[in-house]
């Protein structure tokens, strides 16, 4: 999933506590997650759906390519329910834009709400009026604070944190032939999502791989400072063996400062699918993995859970949808796979 800037949530000692002893992935209250495979509608509900003549708004958080899948996916499940899509809205991550887009929808008086919460305490008062009039809010990755299950939103869903972590370890082991020493990257900032997915890395790595040791640890905050720590972190370590990034903007950095060094021989597994980096994989340069979320699966498990919530259906409370593993001999597929759309031209045309 894209997680630039997005703001930190509580529940690191939840984390702490389940995450990595469990070795899967838990929800921002520790919530046990639930595959997003098995959130559907029957067949026979779906009548009573189209009958009702529902409608939902899609109020996000942001614009990029992450973001289109999600709304790709849940438009053509409600298209399928026969619920209106009313209202889609983008609110580059400023929480008063969004309160104001959040006002802005409850005009047109929708019966579902998909979104992001920017900040927990600010949405919390954003989402009243929604939650008051009996919306179901279907959150991405982020809940407001004090809210409910059941109560005031049907669920939250997100990526399966552990294993996009695990894959990111277990494609750089693969890369390294399980041995050798290895650089990591996380995000500095107290946020369930980015936590969860940086400490299984590290989880299995240490756990499965004895012939692989971590010798450099470094948070980053700002993705501006990626080159400048990887420099720091590759002065010390010159044969670093292989290098974690918490997510693709800033392994763009650290891509550079290899680069810089001429280093050719230095391995990069990142999370979440980005042109720049994809180009350097399959040119067969530093990046030898990115793991990304299923994020069409996201938005069609979203849409699913608000249309359960109105059939008065039990709805789980942290939902998680499945990673997948790009490398340069499957980009293609894998681009399809986490956003129903074709890899950037220049990506596949490179990896010819």
């Amino acid at each position: 999933m894209s997680i630039v800037n997005l703001l930190r949530a509580a529940s690191l000692s939840a984390l702490l506590a389940a995450g990595a002893a469990h070795a899967q992935t838990v929800g921002p209250q520790g919530e046990t997650a639930t595959p997003s495979g098995d959130i559907s509608v029957p067949d026979d509900k779906v009548d009573a759906l189209k009958n009702g003549k529902h409608r939902a708004a899609l109020l996000w958080h942001d614009q990029s390519d992450f973001v289109n899948a999600v709304t790709a996916g849940a438009s053509d499940e409600f298209a399928r329910l026969g619920i209106e899509v009313v209202a889609t809205t983008s609110a580059g991550f400023d929480a008063a834009k969004q309160r104001s887009d959040i006002e802005t929808a409850m005009v047109k008086s929708p019966d579902i709400i998909l979104s992001l919460p920017l900040d927990p305490v600010t949405s919390a008062a954003a989402f009243e009026e929604a939650k008051e009039k009996g919306v179901k809010l279907v959150f991405l990755s982020n809940l407001p604070k004090d809210y409910v299950h059941g109560t005031d939103y049907a669920a939250v869903v997100t990526d399966d944190l552990f294993q996009m972590g695990k894959q990111a370890a277990d494609a750089l082991a693969k890369a390294m032939d399980s041995k050798g020493t290895v650089g990591w990257i996380y995000h500095d900032a107290d946020y369930y999502v980015t936590n969860q997915r940086d400490n299984a890395f590290k989880t299995t790595i240490e756990n499965d791989y004895p012939d692989m040791k971590i010798v450099a640890e470094q948070g980053i905050s700002d993705p501006a400072r990626a080159e400048e720590i990887a420099n720091a972190m590759l002065l010390k370590n010159p044969d670093l063996g292989g290098v974690f990034v918490t997510w693709a903007g800033p392994a763009e950095g650290v891509l550079a400062a290899l680069r810089a060094n001429g280093n050719k021989t230095t391995k990069i597994v990142t999370l979440d699918l980005s042109e720049p980096v994809a180009l350097d994989m399959v040119r067969g340069g530093n990046v030898t993995a990115i793991v990304a979320d299923e994020a069409y699966e996201l938005g069609r498990a979203m849409a699913a859970t608000g249309a359960l919530a109105i059939l008065g259906e039990e709805t789980p409370a942290f939902i998680v949808a499945p990673a997948v593993t790009a490398t340069a001999d499957n980009v293609g597929e894998a681009w399809q796979q986490s956003l129903h759309v074709d890899a950037p031209k220049s990506v596949m045309q490179a990896g010819k």
